[in-house]
This record gives structure tokens, sequence and C-alpha cells, in this order.
């Protein structure tokens, strides 16, 4: 179905040309790398589908991401408030309904967005759920019959919905996001010298994919010696914080910004490092998202799942699988069997230091 576009269109083409359009909403609602995840799809598929219109259902505090991707609205889903359960969901399908979408890209695939589908369909949208190869994946993990062969990566299985649709796309050398902007007060923060910035974030979901703190020290401290790099410590909640600032304290070229900006801030000073070091995490798509050159540390998860960072997959460390066969032993990094806890120490800090010298030839 197409759809007259209005002067008061919120998504003005470029050169503010009036025309035709269509208008699709692309639900993806959590988590962070999965959210991060789909900005460079949909930088392929507005820079080769220019006429068409995105409005991206997904929490709040993830618009930031968005920002600078062309022709792309948000609609902030709150579920823990007016969106909440299923009378919740039919109020935003309501709302939803008034944007006079042309069909629904469904990229998270979870009772939520299968509440809207039964919605949607008869209202009579079209609307095509992501592929998560849940079959594939098990046979991955699978203990017993292990079956370790490169996926699908998920930049794909979002772009296979777009194709399924109609909108045909090529994610193989998408134009990722430019630099942000950085404030006096975060140069302030963080200092003006010539030393190359490298961000660390050593926190994941998961203890299987975390690396431990005392092994980031020693990378710290290599980097530190070298007066080459200044070292900027990434993460979240108030005891990451509180773990970051105290590992700060012990190095003259170390800083923590966790908790000291805001998501927006923090993304434009991720888009200014010379390199990132992140675990299978959300903070290591975010910086890929830039063309940041990203290495992750995988532990008891594999990039063999499809979650690689975009274009990132030459800069993975993997934990060693001769020494624990059985890698991946889930998708997420929340199951593994004993023995295994210290799985991700077989990378060593020399490992990543190479690495970082490498990438930043």
């Amino acid at each position: 179905m197409e759809i007259s576009k209005k002067i008061n269109d919120p998504f003005p083409l470029e050169g503010g040309v009036v025309g035709e359009y269509k208008h699709l909403l692309v639900i993806r609602l959590s988590a962070m790398g999965d959210v991060a995840m789909t900005v460079p799809v949909l930088l392929a598929l507005t820079k080769q589908h220019p006429r068409l219109k995105i409005t991206v259902l997904t929490r709040a505090f993830f618009r930031p991401m968005f920002s600078q991707v062309p022709n792309v609205a948000i609609f902030e889903a709150d579920v823990k408030g007016k969106h909440k359960g299923v009378f919740g969901l039919y109020k935003m399908y309501k709302e939803l309904k008034k944007l006079n979408f042309t069909a629904v890209a469904d990229l998270h695939n979870v009772v939520r967005s299968n509440v809207l589908k039964c919605f949607f369909k008869i209202g009579g949208v079209s609307f095509i759920q992501i592929d998560k190869g849940r079959a594939e994946k098990k046979a991955l993990i699978d203990i017993n019959n292990k079956v370790l062969k490169s996926l699908k990566t998920t930049h794909q299985r979002y772009a296979n919905v777009f194709n399924d649709l109609g909108f045909s796309i090529d994610i193989n050398n998408t134009q990722l996001l430019p630099k942000g902007p950085l404030s006096d007060k975060m140069l302030q923060t963080i200092g003006f010298d010539s030393r190359r910035w490298i961000g660390i974030a050593p926190f994941a979901a998961f203890k299987g994919k975390m690396y431990p703190l005392e092994l980031i020290k020693e990378i710290i401290k290599e980097l530190n010696t070298t007066e080459k790099y200044k070292i900027i410590l990434f993460g979240g909640g108030k005891q990451e914080q509180e773990q970051l600032e105290a590992l700060a304290e012990q190095f003259d070229h170390a800083i923590n910004v966790a908790g000291k900006f805001s998501f927006e801030q923090e993304l434009s000073l991720v888009s200014n490092l010379d390199a990132m070091v992140a675990m299978d995490s959300g903070n290591a798509h975010l910086a890929a998202m830039y063309a940041i050159p990203t290495i992750t540390l995988w532990g008891v998860t594999h990039p063999n799942a499809g979650f690689a960072p975009y274009k990132q997959k030459v800069n993975v460390l993997l934990a060693d699988r001769i020494k624990y066969p059985l890698i991946p032993t889930s998708i997420y990094g929340n199951k593994f069997p004993a023995g295994y806890e210290k799985a991700i120490e077989t990378i060593t800090p020399s490992m990543v230091i190479n690495k970082i010298k490498e990438v930043l030839v």
C-alpha cells in the first residue's frame, strides 16, 4: 500500500521533495548489543532505498543510537508502564496504527512482538519476522553432537527480513556512522594530549563472557607504561563504576568514564576511539557502529553463532578450544559446565596487547 506524503511528515525527504514513499515499522526492543546491530543494516537499507521511511520500535534509552541514521524515527516502547501486558500492547498497536505503516519488520521475534503481529495481521499489514536459526544454534552448543560451523550473522538475518518484505539490500559495504562531537567537559575529563585512545569495556551480562579484572589490570599496566596510549574504561551500573574507578586510580593514563556522561555523550566518545577492547557484549557493537577497530574476547561463547561485531571478525580472540572443547557451551554465555569458569583466561594479556598493536599499525 502506497502512502501519500504530507508536508508535515516527520521524515522529510532529501531536498524536501514531496512525493510517494513507503513506511516500515522495525521492531527491536532489546538488548543493547542486538539493537546496535540493527544500525549497520538500517544504514544500508536507507542508503539503498532513500525513499523508504523507518520507525524503530525500541526502548527510549536506545534513541541516541539512531540519531545519525537518515530517515529513521523512534517510537518509544514503555513496556514497564503504559505498554505493559496484552492490554498495554494493544494500546501500543493503536498508537502505531495511526502512523500508517506499509509493513512491519520484526527483528526481535519474542512474545511481545508476536502479540503485536496478531494485531497487525488483523489490520491487514504485512508482518515479517526474523528467523533466529534456533535449530542451528542448538546444534552449535550441543555437548554430545556439536556442529561447530559458522552460522549466518545476525546482521544478515536482519537484512533477510527486509529482503522478504521486498527491500533487497547488500550489507557488505555499508558506510558506517561518522564521529560524534566532543564537548569541552568531555575533553577536559579525557585530557588534551597526543596519546591514542584505547577503550576497554571489561564487563558482560554473564560471568562466562567476562575477562577477569586482574588480567585487565595487566593489560592496562603494559599500555600505561608505553606512554603512547590513554586507556578509557567503560561500564554500566554502580558496582561496575566503583570497580573501574578503583582500577583507573592506579594508573596515570587510565580514565573511568562509567557514570560520568549521558549515553549520547558516551557514544560520541566511543566514536572517537582509536580502538576498543570488549567482551562478547553491547559495547563491542557500539564501537563497530562507528567502524572503530574492535577487539572482542570470547569465553564460553563463540562468534560462529553470528554475533561478532559488524566487519570485526578478524579481531576476535577466542578461548582455547583444545583445552575447552565444548565451547561454545551456550549462545549467550549464561550456561557452561563445571571447569569452564576460567576458559576466557586462556586469552592472555599479551595476546590482547599484541592485537591492539596490530590493529593500530
